[in-house]
């Protein structure tokens, strides 16, 4: 039994959101000292030659990274990246600080390994990013920077928005996404509309002299025909990639009674629509645009699947959640197995290996 299988059940007798907060002001102690955060990179970090992917122009020492939402403000980097992350999203953030959705706002489907949020872009805003990355630094392995709008912003304000976000954070980030797919924001206009993106990716390519990759968010609700226009764009603009997929509004196949919450759900029922998601992507786009696979990333075998449909890197919250500090280590071990199985060399040579 480990640590955390003790430390879980009293954790989940907390809101949701309170423990998150715990969890986070605990990681943030250990890295703050180098000896605390080697301690802790030497028994979850877990390191392969078969698990290094080359990708935005830099070394991803694995494929198993940490989605956005959870380390919204940037403050534990650091530690994510000792406990054998191969890469840290962080965000969303917004221009100025935002208070978001009122409290509770994240609720736990323990009976689906689950969660629901409706949490509204609460973070501390563009600055105090920016300060903390100055002051404390990145972390080692690559770092993305999840944007996002303020609330009230109107359609031509929410470009700038993304604008500014993008102009103050980027020379910190090894890629950007554009997130135009949260179902927790007020629905002023749609986000996802055709001119609205286009408006979103000229402005960022008319700020990006330094080249920074930028990709973006899509939801996985939308029909194939919607989704297959929102590629065709990304093409247009020629997109460095997507990340596939953001939470659901969709409660197929939950059964906790918690699902009546409203808002995005996320965790084990989102792996095989997310999954199909990504193939759909993956069968129509160009050969090199990369797919970052979230949704219901919780064990080898998920993350697995979601490479062979065609993710070049994967991403996890709630398998984090629930699967506690050792989740990265397990999975990226059981990774080398499955890629040991089927003859692959590397994770690389498994990316849409069920396309074919």
């Amino acid at each position: 039994m480990t640590l955390y299988s003790r430390v879980r059940p009293l954790a989940f007798k907390l809101p949701a959101e309170t423990a998150h907060v715990l969890g986070k002001r605990a990681l943030r102690a250990v890295q703050s000292t180098w000896p605390t955060r080697a301690a802790l990179a030497s028994n979850y970090r877990y390191a392969h030659p078969a698990l290094e992917v080359e990708l935005f122009g830099t070394r991803f020492p694995n494929p198993v990274g940490v989605a956005a939402g959870f380390d919204k403000n940037a403050e534990v980097a650091r530690a994510l990246e000792a406990l054998g992350f191969g890469f840290v999203e962080v965000g969303t953030v917004t221009p100025y600080p935002q208070a978001g959705n009122d409290r509770p706002r994240l609720f736990r489907l323990r009976e689906d390994e689950a969660m629901v949020n409706r949490m509204g872009f609460n973070g501390q805003g563009m600055e105090r990013v920016r300060g903390r990355l100055e002051r404390e630094g990145a972390p080692q392995v690559p770092l993305g920077i999840n944007v996002g709008k303020m609330n009230s912003s109107s359609e031509d304000e929410a470009i700038e928005d993304y604008r500014r976000v993008f102009d103050r954070l980027a020379p910190f980030a090894d890629y950007v996404v554009v997130n135009v797919s949260c179902p927790n924001t007020p629905d002023e206009f749609d986000e996802a509309a055709p001119d609205h993106l286009r408006s979103i990716f000229e402005t960022l390519a008319a700020e990006n002299d330094d080249d920074v990759p930028i990709l973006v968010k899509i939801g996985p609700d939308s029909p194939e025909d919607s989704m297959l226009e929102l590629l065709g764009i990304v093409e247009e603009h020629d997109l460095d990639g997507i990340v596939a997929t953001n939470t659901t509004t969709s409660r197929e196949g939950v059964t906790s009674p918690t699902a009546a919450e409203r808002g995005g759900l996320s965790g084990a029922p989102l792996a095989e629509r997310s999954t199909e998601t990504i193939r759909t992507l993956a069968k129509n786009a160009d050969d090199d645009l990369p797919i970052i696979g979230v949704g219901g990333v919780d064990s080898a075998e998920h993350a697995y699947e979601k490479i062979r449909g065609g993710a070049s890197l994967v991403q996890l919250y709630t398998g984090f959640v629930y699967g506690g500090p050792g989740t990265a280590r397990r999975i990226n071990r059981g990774l080398v197995d499955l890629l040991e199985r089927d003859g692959f060399s590397s994770v690389e040579d498994a990316v849409g290996a069920d396309l074919d």
